[in-house]
């Protein structure tokens, strides 16, 4: 799993769920709360209130991604960041600000402006956009969403949201956004759902995740709470959720309430990992609650080195930072061991089995000579067994 930093705050495996509050400087917002049109306004709200509720990231919005709003052009985005980008200097707070926009020229002069952050709410459907913030070193959400600046997130199948991630690729510094929510016409709340389940699947792709569920009526139905103002308890029983199942970054309206939950979650959840990535040595992550179809989510992002048993791995790890000698006695200890063995593009391995056989890698890679990775992976293994 890759850590990326925000203006010096890492994100993923290892480190703390990160908050993202919202910050609408837009009009056609659809939750008034967040709305703070004036820059000095916005600033003082960010010092006052978000970063004392525990706001580790402030994202800054100039139109709403919802399709009832018709879409806005480039044009409208880069006046309306002219006129809100006094808050960067008014901003005395130390937290990362984010730009939520789908135009690479809009995310360039938010670059230039100070922001740390650019949340692309098309996926690079700019063809621009990833060049953007390659060359000037930023880190950006990906959102799932078809080649389309007038339709964010118009998708509906997992297969399709997964497509869309991969869609162009990544940058180094990429985070990833499955996109939640009522986005079209097309996509139900049954839809929604079957994406709350699978969310794990996305971990797949080895980068940290973002998740925005805060107050979506997919939620509220299942509470019979249909009404915005009334779909905090729902949303905060999602982010609790969103955080076991791999979120790193949680985007909500509700900065304290949802700060605290995650604080919860993070505690006494199942740790992910023996050490953050940051940290200098091999890492192994666990990934709980396995399904088939997660590791066939695992196999379309790498080669398959041992197939494993027909039924799935009974307990699932990532490997990260290996030596190539390490590489290679993973791959001897899975030619004679019934265990999965995904070697993935993003260089990190995927391996599963049994209590037994991760036993059995584990000896094998102390044998070898991998003392360290072995203890790592007996230390994951010491939770389960």
């Amino acid at each position: 799993m890759r850590t990326v930093d925000i203006d010096g705050l890492p994100v993923g495996d290892g480190h703390p769920t990160r908050i993202m509050s919202v910050l609408n400087m837009s009009s056609n917002s659809g939750y008034k709360p967040s709305v703070y049109l004036d820059p000095e306004e916005a600033a003082e709200a960010i010092e006052e209130t978000l970063v004392p509720a525990g706001a580790d990231i402030i994202d800054v919005g100039l139109q709403s991604a919802n399709p009832k709003y018709e879409s806005k052009p480039v044009e409208m985005e880069k006046d309306r960041l002219e006129e809100v980008a006094p808050l960067v200097d008014e901003l005395d707070a130390d937290v990362p600000l984010s730009l939520e926009t789908r135009y690479a020229e809009v995310a360039e002069a938010a670059i230039g402006h100070g922001f740390d952050l650019i949340n692309d709410v098309c996926g690079f459907a700019d063809p621009e956009m990833k060049g953007v913030v390659e060359d000037h070193d930023v880190p950006v959400v990906k959102m799932a969403s078809p080649p389309d600046l007038a339709r964010p997130g118009a998708l509906k199948t997992i297969d399709d949201l997964f497509e869309a991630i991969q869609r162009d690729g990544f940058t180094d510094k990429t985070i990833i956004d499955p996109a939640f929510g009522g986005w079209y016409d097309g996509k139900e709340f049954e839809d929604n759902w079957e994406l709350f389940r699978r969310l794990r699947e996305f971990r797949a792709f080895g980068r940290p995740m973002l998740t925005a569920t805060n107050r979506e009526d997919f939620l509220g139905d299942l509470a019979d709470q249909p009404e915005t103002e009334n779909q905090l308890a729902v949303s905060l029983a999602a982010a609790t959720m969103e955080v076991e199942r791999g979120s790193h970054i949680v985007r909500t309206h509700d900065t304290r309430e949802t700060h605290d939950v995650v604080r919860v979650a993070d505690a006494l959840g199942d740790e992910r990992t023996t050490r953050a990535e940051t940290e200098p040595g091999p890492t192994v992550a666990e990934l709980t609650d396995v399904t088939l179809r997660e590791v066939a989510r695992h196999q379309s992002v790498g080669e398959t080195v041992a197939g494993g048993t027909d039924d799935g791995a009974t307990l699932t790890f990532l490997l990260g930072d290996l030596t190539d000698d390490a590489r290679a006695s993973l791959r001897a200890v899975a030619s004679v061991t019934d265990v999965v063995l995904v070697e993935r593009n993003d260089g990190g391995q995927y391996v599963g089995g049994s209590a037994t056989a991760m036993k059995v890698v584990a000896d094998s890679l102390a044998e070898d000579g991998h003392r360290e990775l072995a203890g790592e992976l007996r230390a994951s293994l010491s939770r389960r067994v």
